[in-house]
C-alpha cells in the first residue's frame, strides 16, 4: 500500500467518524470526481471508468477503447487504440476488441484537478447537511437541550449540538430573557431542508413541551402506566394536564407530582415558575369538567356531550376562583375538556328562570355533585 492510499484511508476514517458520512458515499464521490477530471481534461468521459479497492483505497482510472488495425484509423484517441499499441497492454488483443486502457490521473491539468477536488468537497458538504437533517428530522416533535447563542433581532439562535435552531419571537414565552451560553430545553417544531443545510424551528410555548417534559421526568408515563390524556397551556403563566392510570394501584396524579413534589417541581423550574395543575382524567364529562376547574369547588355540573357545552354551578365565594384571573382557569378548563363551559354562582343559578337543582339531580344523578370536592393540586415554585 503506497503513502497516498494510507493518507486517503486516514482521511476517510476521520470523515466517517466525525461527520458520520458513510465510506461508500465517499468512495462514490472520489469516483465521480475522477470522471469529472477526465471530462475536463479530454472534453468527454462517456467511456471512462473508475475502480477503487475498498480495502486498500488504491484506484485505477481507465478508458474503454476499441482496437483498430492501424494508427491511421484512430479517429479519437480516447475511444480507439491501434493494434500495435493494444498488444503492448494485452498480448492477445485483436481488432474489434474493447480494451481497458489506464489513464494516468497525475497527468491531468491544474484546472481538471481543482474541479475534481471541488466535486469531492461539494459531495461531503451535501452529505454532511443530509446527515444533520436526518438526525434532527427524527427529533421533530421532541424536546432537546440547547445552548443560547445570541439574539438575532427578536429571534434567538440556539445551538443544538451539530446545528443551530431558531427560536422565533412568536415561540418565545413573554418575559423570558436568556443569556448567551445558557442551557434551555426547547420543543422542535419543524425541520426543513434548505440549500444551506437544515433550518430548525423550535418553541418554548408549545403545549407539547410540557407533555414531553413530563414524559422524560415521570417513569410511569415513559413506560405507559400513566397517560397524559389532555393538556392546555398558557405559556409562562399556567398549564393544566389531565392524567389517567392504566394500573388501579398507581395514582396518576401522585406519580406526576413525585415525592415531595420533586418531579413536577423540576418541570416548573425548567418553565421558569409556570404554574401546573395536574388533574385526574375521567370518561364522565361532568367529573372531568369538575376536575379541570380545580382548585375551585363545584356544586353541580350539567354537561351536554352532543353540543359539547356545560353549565357549572359553584358556591358564591368560589366564583372568582373558578373563573380565574382574567378568566384563565375557566379558559384552560375549556381547552382541557373540549367543552364550552358556562360558570354560575349558586345565587346566579337560582335567579336564572326555570333553574332547579332537582332537574340536574333527576337527569344526571348524585355523581355530578361533590360539595366536599377538594380539587387537584396546584404546583409552582413561587406559590401565590
Amino acid at each position: 500500500m503506497n503513502k497516498d492510499s494510507k493518507e486517503l484511508i486516514a482521511a476517510l476514517d476521520i470523515l466517517e467518524k466525525e461527520k458520520e458520512i458513510s465510506r461508500e458515499t465517499l468512495f462514490e464521490a472520489i469516483e465521480n470526481s475522477l470522471i469529472t477530471a477526465c471530462k475536463n481534461h479530454f472534453g468527454k468521459a462517456d467511456n471512462v471508468k473508475v475502480s477503487i479497492n475498498r480495502e486498500t483505497c488504491e484506484f485505477q482510472c481507465y478508458a474503454e477503447k476499441e482496437v483498430v488495425e492501424t494508427a491511421e484509423e484512430v479517429e479519437d484517441e480516447l475511444l480507439q487504440i491501434c493494434l500495435a499499441d493494444a498488444v503492448k497492454i494485452a498480448k492477445k488483443a485483436k481488432v474489434g476488441d474493447v480494451l481497458n486502457v489506464e489513464i494516468k490521473s497525475k497527468e491531468f491539468g491544474r484546472i481538471a484537478t481543482q474541479n475534481a477536488k471541488n466535486v469531492i468537497l461539494q459531495t461531503i458538504r451535501e452529505e454532511e447537511r443530509s446527515v444533520i437533517y436526518n438526525q434532527y428530522f427524527e427529533k421533530e416533535k421532541d424536546v432537546v437541550t440547547g445552548i443560547v447563542q445570541r439574539y438575532i433581532g427578536k429571534n434567538i439562535s440556539v445551538n443544538l449540538g451539530k446545528a443551530d435552531a431558531i427560536l422565533t419571537e412568536s415561540e418565545q414565552v413573554e418575559g423570558e430573557v436568556f443569556k448567551p451560553t445558557e442551557r434551555i430545553k426547547v420543543y422542535i417544531l419543524e425541520v426543513k431542508k434548505t440549500t444551506k443545510g437544515p433550518r430548525i424551528l423550535v418553541s418554548r410555548t408549545h403545549p407539547e413541551l410540557v407533555k414531553r417534559l413530563f414524559e422524560s421526568e415521570v417513569t410511569e408515563i415513559k413506560d405507559g402506566t400513566v397517560e397524559i390524556k389532555s393538556i392546555a397551556r398558557e405559556a409562562g403563566s399556567r398549564s393544566k394536564i389531565a392524567v389517567w392510570s392504566n394500573n388501579p394501584d398507581v395514582d396518576a396524579v401522585g406519580a406526576c407530582v413525585g415525592q415531595s413534589g420533586a418531579r413536577v417541581n423540576s418541570i416548573v423550574e425548567e418553565l421558569r415558575g409556570e404554574k401546573i395543575d395536574i388533574v385526574n382524567w375521567d370518561e364522565n364529562p361532568g367529573n372531568l369538567i369538575q376536575n379541570a376547574l380545580s382548585p375551585a369547588k363545584i356544586v353541580a355540573v350539567f354537561a351536554d356531550p352532543d353540543e359539547k357545552t356545560a353549565k357549572v354551578v359553584v358556591p358564591d365565594y368560589q366564583l372568582s376562583l373558578a373563573i380565574g384571573k382574567s378568566g384563565q382557569n375557566a379558559r384552560l378548563a375549556a381547552r382541557l375538556t373540549g367543552y364550552k363551559i358556562d360558570i354560575k354562582s349558586e345565587t346566579q343559578a337560582k335567579d336564572t328562570p326555570g333553574f332547579r337543582y332537582e332537574d340536574y339531580m333527576d337527569e344526571y344523578g348524585d355523581d355530578d355533585y361533590d360539595e366536599e370536592y377538594e380539587g387537584a393540586e396546584e404546583f409552582t415554585e413561587n406559590e401565590e
